[in-house]
């Protein structure tokens, strides 16, 4: 159980012995599954290994070699795991981008990084890079995964990398012998997002990530056995540490979701055991379950909200140590009629899942575990490799995000921000040692983060300390357990609360539309369009009262006075949100600075929250 070679020091060693303990087996063991035609079909560990030994013998006749970047534009498939083992054996440093990033920032991380190379996914991404190819002085290979309905110059499709490699292995078969790669050189440059200002390069070697790896396998215990779903971006350091490496390194099987809006299938067909994810996922599947057991009604809707209170005073008198006979036997009945058939849309095998990249609101966790479904909280940056904490499955607390790894030290300073250390911190930012020293002194990390350390040791996140609001008054306030108790109104499905310098807070509301419709539907109204809703005197009372009920759960000077719903979502498309689904919240008050101020000059809206 664990890790198939727990001595590894750098990424292409974790390859190379992994690939070592699979080969000459039956080629049905793969680390790898993508849908064809309607079905999963592996790639071998086999298949694999050619193909990346391939296009690692392209990419250095090409004249890639140790510490150039070469950069990955592409969505999770088969060809983004082949592109960063080949640039990584080559000692190169792969540069992963989201697929959704415009031409513009493209340009500007492709130019900040040098980058020599670049692998994209299809038309729409090679389109991106083709547009901007002029602007980019050293990239001088464009390798694309997808085949060219006709050729294009100086684009090579990946068939074709891989043909060549494999020729030139023929004739010289020792062509990757002797390449070395150190545990201090960097893998790999991942911006950041960048909610403010331009992204910055996280430099993070083969230590770092080969570390967190070792470190998260203690907690997480997988093995040939466990398998996955993959959907969150390869190009986050939380997928592919957790998602790729981690589960690589102990032999398990990534199968490849299709889209986003394809989970819930897939996780029926793929059976797997472990879901690294982010907290939105489990809003949607929550507002999903209780969508249909509305449209259920009757005797199955109460059966539902049985079971769920039956499963939290279980869990409640199991933290306590003591279960009493009734509650024991009423959960085994509750399992029988409910718990079960729920695990079965999961593919029966689930574990656990994963949750990372924002917080959890503490509700939704606890009402996933009263219906048997255990999610394991983390904490972490692209910084860090990125695992630092993670709740552990026989003990997981809703609301903190547990105890650090193994190797990983935590410190609260004195204005409560949290400071780390340990070998998974990054190397520093690319071409930026004025950023690096701000955040990296005297071997701690400071993350940028507010928080506490439990009586057991596990972290709770309070919130961002450039997030945090000083009102007019002097007031200090952190807007995340607003923002969460606001959340956990099923009319709401984003939010975000505003007060910089201002005299009060104010809540910005992106309701859930279609619960609206519902709402319209009871009240004999004709749906509508999103801006005929919220302007409705029926709708705005639903979250004069949510407000009311928010604010009394607050201290005087963290009560919401106004609110502003919107009839847009916050989107990466427009905007607002970053890669990684995080608020731009300098961006959104830009845009609503207007509506903002207005609130502020108005009463109108004005309604007693005391």
């Amino acid at each position: 159980m664990g890790l198939i070679n727990p001595d590894f020091r750098t990424l292409p060693e974790l390859f190379t012995s992994v690939f070592s303990h699979f080969r000459g087996q039956n080629d049905q063991e793969a680390p790898i599954a993508r849908k064809i035609n309607g079905a999963y079909v592996p790639i071998s560990y086999t298949s694999l290994e050619e193909d990346y030994h391939h296009l690692a013998a392209f990419l250095k006749d090409k004249g890639i070699k140790r510490g150039d970047r070469v950069a990955i534009l592409s969505e999770n498939r088969p060809g983004w795991y082949l592109a960063d083992m080949a640039i990584l054996s080559l000692g190169a440093i792969d540069v992963p981008l989201y697929p959704s990033l415009p031409p513009n920032q493209l340009e500007y991380i492709l130019n900040n990084c040098g980058a020599k190379g670049i692998i994209v996914s299809n038309m729409l991404q090679l389109g991106k890079i083709l547009s901007i190819w002029p602007k980019l002085s050293e990239l001088n290979l464009v390798i694309v995964m997808n085949k060219l309905d006709e050729p294009i110059d100086d684009v090579i499709e990946l068939s074709q990398a891989k043909s060549e490699g494999k020729t030139l292995m023929q004739a010289s078969p020792w062509l990757l012998d002797g390449i070395k790669t150190e545990p201090d050189d960097v893998a790999t440059i991942i911006y950041t997002s960048g909610t403010t200002g331009q992204p910055k390069g996280v430099m993070l070697t083969h230590r770092n990530l080969c570390e967190n790896v070792k470190s998260c396998s203690t907690v997480i215990r997988l093995d040939q056995t466990d398998s996955s779903l993959s959907f969150l971006p390869l190009s986050h350091a939380y997928e592919r540490t957790g998602g790729y490496y981690l589960l690589f390194a102990c032999g398990a099987r990534i199968y490849l979701a299709e889209s986003v809006e394809t989970i819930s299938m897939n996780i029926t067909e793929a059976k797997p055991t472990i879901i690294f994810t982010v907290p939105r996922l489990f809003d949607r599947m929550k507002a999903n379950m209780i969508k249909a057991v509305a449209k259920e009604g009757g005797v199955k809707e109460k059966i539902f909200y049985w079971a769920v209170s039956t499963g939290e005073k279980y869990h409640n008198q199991l933290a306590e140590g003591k279960v009493s006979p009734i509650v024991n036997v009423q959960h085994k009945l509750a399992d029988k009629l409910v718990y079960h058939k729920l695990r079965e849309k999961f593919g029966e095998r689930l574990r656990y899942f994963v949750s990372g990249g924002a917080a959890l609101p503490q509700k939704t966790g606890e009402f996933f575990q009263s219906i048997g479904i255990t999610i394991l909280e983390g904490f972490g940056l692209t910084e860090t490799s990125p695992v630092t904490n993670v709740n552990r499955p026989e003990n997981v607390k809703f609301g903190s995000v547990g105890p650090p790894v193994k190797n990983v030290e935590v410190r609260i300073a004195q204005d409560g921000e949290i400071l780390l250390k340990g070998p998974n911190i990054m190397k520093g930012y690319w071409k930026d040692d004025e950023a690096t020293a701000k955040v990296i002194k005297d071997g701690w990390f400071y993350t940028g983060d507010i928080g506490e350390i439990d009586a057991d040791g596990y972290l709770k996140i309070t919130d961002r300390k450039k997030h945090i609001i000083v009102t007019s008054g002097g007031k200090n306030i952190a807007p995340l357990p607003i923002e969460n108790l606001i959340l956990e109104s099923p009319y709401v499905d984003q939010t975000m609360v505003v007060g910089e310098k201002r005299p009060f807070l104010v809540a910005l509301i992106v309701p859930d539309f279609q619960k609206l419709k519902e709402f319209a539907a009871e009240q004999n109204q004709s749906a509508s369009s999103p801006k005929e809703l919220i302007a409705r005197k029926e709708v705005v009372q639903i979250y004069e009262k949510l407000l009311r009920s928010v604010s009394r759960q607050l201290a005087t000077h963290e009560k919401v006075r106004k609110f502003l719903l919107l009839e847009q979502s916050f989107s990466i498309e427009n905007g607002l949100m970053t890669p990684t689904l995080k608020l731009k919240r300098k961006e959104i008050s830009k845009r609503y600075n207007n509506e903002i101020d207005k609130l502020y000059n108005t009463l109108n809206m004005v309604y007693n929250t005391e």
